[in-house]
């Protein structure tokens, strides 16, 4: 268990930290800094996102070139998104609801939508 990536939801106080040894995501309540959940994603998550408007979380899988995204609601993988080679940065407009991706191996930019 490596934490290696965090995100900050400002509208719900939740924390989400990217385990880079276990492929999980740690969901913490920052009003008493305890786990209140913990959710399965892809392989090497290294990346988070955080859309407070909508309360997704898009989570940048290295492993398997592959974003999950969660619902902060529920704290599920609702979708996995695939992506270029090597995503190593999650950047989200959440004003437009775009996510971009940054792909460091392919050197490219994945857009979600």
């Amino acid at each position: 268990n490596v934490p290696n990536a965090i995100g900050v939801d400002p509208q719900t106080d939740m924390i989400y930290v990217a385990n880079w040894g276990d492929n999980r995501v740690s969901v913490i309540n920052g009003q008493t800094n305890t786990v209140v959940q913990t959710v399965s994603v892809g392989q090497w998550p290294n990346a988070v996102g955080v859309n407070p408007t909508t309360d997704m979380i898009y989570v940048a899988n290295q492993g398997d070139n592959t974003v999950s995204v969660i619902n902060g609601q529920t704290n599920t993988v609702v979708q996995t998104v695939s992506v270029g080679n090597g995503p190593a940065a999650v950047g989200v407009n959440p004003t437009t609801g775009m996510i971009y991706v940054v792909n460091f191996i392919s050197g490219s930019i994945s857009v979600i939508y």
